[in-house]
């Protein structure tokens, strides 16, 4: 009976967290748009992944793979977000980064998946980049796990 108890319990406080919107730092931007407006300016992939924390399939992205040298911007508002040099290949099939350009990326939690997660925000315009893990290189022992489809990339 108290393994049934606890496997409800565990349970029903999964669903629970599930159902949680991830949490911004801030809740207005200088780049914002109606819902309308952001649907019109974006694909339906990257409207799926900015404005509605989606993610894409892994190793589907355009830049997953990109070795070339410039700087990554938002494909919502295009803040400078990433410095080539400081992508590297993670083997996890989304763009990889290490660091961030500074004020182009802020942090929240994402609870949607039962546990909290870190995840990464423009600080423009407030779209879902991806996630941010511990497993990364030196220096920073980070991970910028990025989704292709809200990045653009400028070529030096």
């Amino acid at each position: 009976m108290t393994r049934y108890f606890l496997f409800l319990t565990i349970t029903l406080i999964t669903f629970v967290s599930c159902g949680q919107k991830p949490e911004k730092t801030k809740t207005s931007y200088n780049f914002e748009l109606s819902d309308t407006e952001w649907q019109e300016k974006l694909s339906t992939q990257q409207y799926k992944v900015l404005r509605k924390s989606g993610t894409e399939r892994a190793f589907s992205g355009e830049l997953w793979d990109n070795k070339k040298k410039g700087t990554y911007t938002c494909a919502g508002c295009d803040q400078l977000l990433f410095l080539s040099n400081t992508k590297f290949k993670s083997g996890t099939g989304w763009p990889s980064f290490y660091n961030f350009i500074d004020n182009g990326v802020e942090i929240g939690t994402d609870n949607n998946l039962g546990h909290s997660r870190n995840e990464a925000h423009c600080t423009n315009c407030g779209g879902h980049l991806g996630h941010v893990f511990k497993d990364g290189p030196k220096p920073t022992g980070l991970r910028y796990c990025i989704n292709s489809a809200s990045l653009n990339f400028k070529p030096e």
